[in-house]
């Protein structure tokens, strides 16, 4: 018993990065940030286009935006007045995919 406590302890990454997991998918958390997500998962959009696809305000739509550019999980490039966000890499669109089918293998 204490040989497998101390083997899987072992294993475990330090405090710190559990710590920095759980606030990474507590952004996850928010369904209107996973709408965000999702939408983004499709192509890149400026704030407007997600506020329309959302039924989110401008200002709401910016709020969440704000949290997931925090949490490194969307990028910005502004091209004149506009600002167009996408995912911020390959690794948040998978990290989507697969919930996604873990949901619907669930759902049958």
């Amino acid at each position: 018993m204490v040989k497998n406590v101390d083997e899987i302890s072992s294993k475990l990454p330090s405090d710190e990065k559990i710590v920095e997991l759980a606030e990474f998918l507590e952004a996850f958390s928010d369904s209107s940030r996973i709408k965000i997500l999702l939408a983004l998962l499709q192509k890149e959009l400026c704030t407007c286009d997600i506020a329309a696809i959302t039924k989110l305000s401008v200002s709401a739509v910016s709020h969440q935006l704000r949290i997931l550019r925090d949490k490194r999980l969307v990028k910005y490039r502004r091209e004149g007045r506009n600002v167009y966000y996408s995912l911020d890499d390959d690794h948040v669109a998978e990290i989507l995919e697969m919930a996604l089918r873990h949901i619907n293998e669930l759902r049958g």
